[in-house]
């Protein structure tokens, strides 16, 4: 999949960014924002973003194309182009897929997008977390970012977790009038010769510092809640006990591949 200008017009991208902002406002969400000035105009990033629910790449995309009509290229599993409908879609907007056991090509592709002047959109974390704190990143941002010589743009949001989230089944009607809290952090500069492992680890730093401002100044008390981390004082599972039930699942997962295939 070749990356396009990005003046090129897109009406498969356009279509479903209007279709994504008629559903926010019919939820009538409400967006606060900080550091908006730190999204460019032009010129290509990686930005690495939090991933505590499932729709977060639409509410950061809804952020952008209202600010200054960016595109972001995401990087996603490529089990999701596979899908009838969703696959359609996903092409269509030039988002790139990920074989997660041959990365080789996604990588190359992101680079070269990035190159071309494109952001690309990639949640480091490799899942949603469901404590509700950021997870140790995988170094992945980092590397593109320092290869394709561009900045890496931190980039947090908080409220995203109450409209669809895992493990945690939310009614219709309680996606209405939802807070939704964004901040784009400083763009930070990256070179082939630093240590990936450690610009990633004080990112991963820097994002949570966001997520913790956002948590403090959030409208809402989610002293008692579900979406709420358990050191805050919500319900959440706490990073431990997170982490135990996605290796419980992940050993299933492997059980249930090994008795199609009759591997060991």
């Amino acid at each position: 999949m070749s990356s396009l200008p990005v003046s090129h017009p897109e009406p498969i991208y356009r279509a479903a960014t209007s279709l994504g902002l008629a559903l926010f406002r019919f939820w009538r969400l409400r967006r606060i924002e900080t550091g908006l000035g730190h999204l460019p105009a032009t010129g290509g990033a990686v930005l690495s973003m939090t991933h505590f629910g499932y729709l977060e790449f639409a509410l950061i995309e809804w952020t952008a194309w209202t600010h200054n009509r960016r595109r972001i290229r995401f990087l996603a599993t490529k089990r999701a182009f596979d899908k009838p409908g969703i696959g359609w879609l996903l092409k269509g907007m030039h988002h790139i897929p990920v074989d997660m056991e041959r990365g080789a090509a996604a990588y190359a592709e992101a680079v070269a997008a990035l190159r071309a002047g494109e952001l690309i959109g990639v949640f480091p974390e490799a899942g949603v977390s469901a404590s509700f704190e950021v997870r140790e990143l995988k170094s992945g941002a980092v590397r593109l970012a320092a290869e394709a010589g561009v900045p890496v743009i931190p980039v947090a949001v908080w409220g995203g977790q109450r409209l669809m989230t895992k493990n945690h089944p939310v009614a219709f009607r309680e996606r209405f009038g939802v807070p939704i809290s964004f901040a784009f952090g400083a763009p930070i500069n990256v070179v082939p010769t630093d240590d990936p492992r450690a610009i990633t680890d004080s990112l991963r730093e820097t994002m949570q510092g966001m997520v913790n401002g956002l948590q403090s100044g959030y409208p809402v008390d989610g002293t008692g809640q579900w979406w709420q981390p358990r050191s805050l004082g919500g319900t959440a599972p706490t990073p431990a006990e997170a982490a135990a039930t996605e290796a419980e699942r992940a050993s299933r997962r492997k059980q249930a591949r090994s008795t199609v295939t009759g591997a060991p």
